[in-house]
């Protein structure tokens, strides 16, 4: 299967199409528990995940951004249920990452039961010791300092950022999409788990942001959706983005 392409279709087929161990990192939103319409489809779940190990390559992750509805009085247990069944195929359970958002969809009412809900899951699946460039910039309140006798290295200025990452959510022009995650997620987690040159792949496109921003920073894609609209929403987003940059200003190489 050729690169830097959204193809539409099934993504449980399109992914035969791609060849063993041959993708550096897979980013993806799937539509998990009907909490939205997504033109009417569904996925099925097993076949998708298993292709995903079969075509990631050794020491490589998938991100997997997902939440759970509430059905009579009760979160599913969706999410979680996703995350074994991608370690029982093989892949660690690497990180458990949380993407907090600025304000929610449904907020709780004051005679309610339930707080209201602002987060997702990310999940960081890996095949083997995924590498990684972790982001460095939270500020330490004691950088600077050392030991009194100078034997300890003085406190860097910044060390890796927490595994909850927040984020400011709006629409946009591509709100015909019922669900666009930021740009800045998915430039975060490209920088983090990706190198300049690596492909990146999106099974359910969506509006294209994954593969929008693996362009920019310099990253080749494949990018699919069963959608006609929603892959034309990505075509039309990436002919309109700026080409991508000779190096990956954001981001360090990998030791």
């Amino acid at each position: 299967m050729d690169t830097n392409k959204i193809y539409c279709g099934n993504c449980a087929e399109l992914l035969k199409q791609i060849d063993d161990e041959s993708i550096d990192m897979v980013l993806t939103s799937p539509p998990y528990d009907k909490l939205r319409d997504y033109e009417g489809y569904v996925f099925d779940f097993k076949p998708i995940a298993d292709e995903l190990y079969r075509v990631l390559k050794p020491n490589c992750s998938v991100i997997w951004v997902v939440g759970d509805a509430v059905v009579n009085g009760s979160e599913t247990g969706t999410s979680f249920r996703q995350a074994l069944y991608f370690k029982d195929i093989g892949f660690n359970i690497h990180d458990t990452m949380i993407y907090a958002k600025n304000s929610s969809t449904f907020p709780a009412k004051r005679n309610g039961n339930r707080y209201s809900q602002i987060f997702e899951y990310m999940f960081v699946f890996s095949k083997g010791n995924p590498k990684c460039n972790l982001l460095c910039d939270k500020k330490n309140k004691w950088a600077g300092f050392t030991s009194f006798d100078g034997k300890i290295p003085p406190v860097q200025e910044f060390s890796p950022r927490f595994n909850i990452w927040f984020y400011v959510t709006s629409f946009n022009d591509q709100s015909e999409h019922p669900a666009v995650f930021p740009e800045a997620l998915a430039r975060d987690h490209i920088k983090s788990w990706s190198k300049p040159g690596d492909i990146i792949l999106d099974p359910m496109c969506g509006s294209g942001t994954t593969v929008k921003v693996a362009y920019e920073l310099n990253r080749n894609y494949i990018g699919m959706d069963i959608s006609d609209k929603y892959v034309q929403i990505i075509r039309d987003r990436i002919e309109d983005t700026q080409p991508p940059l000779e190096q990956d200003i954001f981001g360090q190489s990998f030791e």
